[in-house]
């Protein structure tokens, strides 16, 4: 199979779909890159490391699109993209449709089968590719906060570890899943004062076993989150559910009643956001004050720390990219159902239920363009 990589379009977008290791390996099973030149410059992998890995070095996105059978990206296409796609290409990279009708439907008119690396899941339910750049955004999460919440960045002045005889600031982490895991491990390991809610008693178990005393979990409720959110003095939002849109757990009255100069950080922005405040920005403009809050919500947070956002993802996704070159996209999906989540468009059919009822389009089952 011709694998292609295009350089991602995204602003202040520099990961790669296919590190030059990936694309040894791809080779060494007997199929074709072709890697748009410049792709890893941002990662610090030139065309030469791809050519000593095999690849082929195309002059153009759009040579790339026109004769690779599968697109390997990080992004989601952007519009310019949308028109070079074409019916049965496969497309492979994140996509989060719920919160992006307009992409959807673009996907949609294509004809081309578009699996997410956002819905493919494991044997116990997890979500292994987007773990790794969930880490990289929850550690990321509290080191922007930290930064924002700096007088000259415009915010409170305030430091998260505090100092002897001065009160540590107070982190509360919207969610226990990986991002705010990780949120946590960093907040924590700067002696901020952490909060945790989460919905699930056993993930809050397993947080108070993981971190000890030290970390303060609450069950999610109306009342702890307008507690403690309208007394913190950065919050993260790290709320998920696969495929679907966030949950908007802080509205804007409690936005309203923070501190001035308090920091909120969206992780949850690429699936819509979990705050009625909440709207995408980039790593160009990555800021905005709202009820008097400052408000990160960059929609490819990861994309700030390039290489080791590029290296993490390709340890998840190399698999599934074998897979789906060596077997082809139907097979390779009958074959592993958990790949198989990851069907969100196939040759203009919208084939996740989630994404379907957020974005009021017709739902056609999966089962029925596998042949099962």
């Amino acid at each position: 199979m011709l694998v292609g990589v295009p350089k991602e379009i995204k602003t202040h977008e520099y990961r790669v779909g296919l590190v030059p290791s990936s694309v040894r390996e791809l080779v060494h099973h007997g199929h074709r890159v072709l890697v748009e030149s410049g792709a890893g410059a941002g990662i610090g992998c030139d065309d030469a490391a791809y050519r000593a890995a095999g690849a082929e070095i195309a002059a153009s996105a759009e040579e790339v699109f026109a004769r690779a059978e599968l697109i390997v990206k990080v992004k989601e296409p952007q519009p310019a993209e949308w028109r070079w796609l074409r019916p049965g290409q496969v497309l492979f990279t994140y996509l989060h449709l719920a919160a992006d009708k307009p992409q959807a439907e673009g996907l949609l008119a294509s004809g081309c089968v578009a699996i997410a690396y956002e819905t493919v899941t494991d044997r116990r339910g997890r979500l292994p590719l987007l773990a790794p750049m969930s880490e990289v955004a929850g550690r990321m999460s509290i080191q922007v906060g930290a930064h924002h919440l700096e007088k000259m960045q415009g915010g409170a002045g305030i430091l998260l570890g505090g100092v002897p005889g001065v009160h540590a600031a107070k982190v509360v982490v919207l969610g226990g899943g990986v991002a705010g895991t990780n949120a946590i491990r960093m907040a924590m390991g700067l002696e901020a004062q952490v909060y945790v809610i989460d919905r699930s008693l056993d993930r809050l178990y397993e947080l108070d076993l993981q971190f000890g005393p030290m970390l303060n979990t609450e069950f999610s409720t109306v009342d702890a989150i307008e507690r403690h959110v309208t007394t913190a003095d950065l919050v993260v939002g790290a709320v998920l559910i696969p495929g679907a849109a966030a949950p908007k757990l802080v509205t804007r009255a409690m936005i309203k009643a923070m501190r001035r100069g308090s920091v909120f950080v969206d992780v949850s922005i690429d699936q819509g956001g979990c705050a009625e405040t909440s709207r995408p920005t980039t790593h160009a403009d990555p800021v905005y004050v709202e009820e008097g809050v400052i408000h990160y919500c960059v929609t490819n947070m990861p994309g700030a720390v390039p290489r080791t956002s590029t290296f993490a993802l390709n340890n998840a996704t190399l698999p599934f990219v074998l897979a789906l070159a060596d077997k082809g996209w139907k097979r390779a999906c009958q074959e592993d159902p958990y790949l198989a989540q990851g069907l969100n468009v196939v040759e203009g059919a919208l084939v996740y239920e989630a994404v379907a009822r957020d974005l009021g389009l017709p739902f056609t089952p999966p089962a029925r363009v596998l042949g099962g």
